[in-house]
């Protein structure tokens, strides 16, 4: 049921995005699209999540200094957010389970603009206080890349992605188990219509136990398929958020500037 149903979503989306390719400005081709995917998100995901657009930031965040923009944000509704008007907001990187860009076609700019986000994404400090955790916890905030069109091939994106890896000596850390290795930058590429690429990290994988066996250095899978991406899509974000942690934010590296002067005692 769950696959019928997202193979005729992602057809319906694919079908839906010819309307914005009739505009005369990318932006408003682009938007749309974004909208699109958004939509998909809010109908699907579970409500312990919310979708949102804008920046993520840490306690060493500065006011004023350059930041990526994420064209959705899919965080933890428990924690707060800044409201930073016209529906942009910044949200703590404690808050945040995955990103994920919209392209309405990939390319390897645009990928290698998105596999640097990503990694500054990674980068951002949480400061947590954890008491137990049930399910799959995510071992960074994921991101993604989700297009509406590409190359025919995905083996020729992860061409880019590799390619982009070695020459800015991006590597892969060692980890005792699977699931609690981080991607170097991007979790996943989805291409509606044309396939995927995954980092293969968590508990969903489309990689048989044999082949894993007879390789076991394997950390990518990437795969060519008509109708299957937002099923992949949708199932790793699924394990992303199905998952319950004792954890609550810890304000203090955020107030580590702050001064309260003309203090009174009694």
């Amino acid at each position: 049921m769950i696959k019928a149903h997202l193979e005729a979503v992602e057809e319906q989306l694919l079908a839906t995005s010819k309307i914005p390719a009739n505009s005369g400005h990318s932006l408003h081709k682009g938007t749309p699209r974004e909208a699109f995917i958004k939509e998909f998100l809010v109908n699907h995901l579970s409500e312990t999540v919310s979708i949102g657009t804008g920046e993520i930031v840490d306690c060493d965040s500065k006011p004023n200094e350059q930041r990526n923009q994420f064209d959705i944000v899919i965080y933890k509704k428990n924690y707060p957010k800044l409201d930073f008007g016209g529906g942009i907001s910044g949200f703590l990187a404690e808050s945040v389970v995955a990103t994920i860009e919209v392209k309405s076609t990939l390319d390897n700019q645009g990928l290698i603009q998105s596999i640097n986000a990503a990694r500054n994404a990674k980068g951002l400090k949480q400061n947590l206080n954890s008491s137990f955790s049930t399910g799959w916890l995510p071992p960074t905030i994921m991101n993604y890349v989700v297009a509406y069109a590409g190359p025919a091939q995905m083996q020729t994106v992860f061409g880019w992605l590799g390619n982009h890896h070695i020459q800015n000596s991006i590597a892969i850390e060692n980890a005792e188990e699977r699931c609690s290795k981080k991607s170097p930058s991007l979790d996943g590429i989805f291409v509606l219509g044309k396939g995927f690429i995954k980092f293969d990290n968590s508990p969903t994988t489309n990689i048989s136990a044999e082949i894993r066996q007879k390789y076991p250095d394997i950390n990518w899978s990437i795969t060519d398929i008509e109708n299957g991406s937002l099923l992949m899509l949708f199932l790793s974000l699924l394990e992303a958020t199905n998952n319950i942690q004792g954890a609550w934010l810890d304000p203090l590296p955020y107030l580590k500037n702050v001064r309260f002067h003309k203090i009174a005692y009694a």
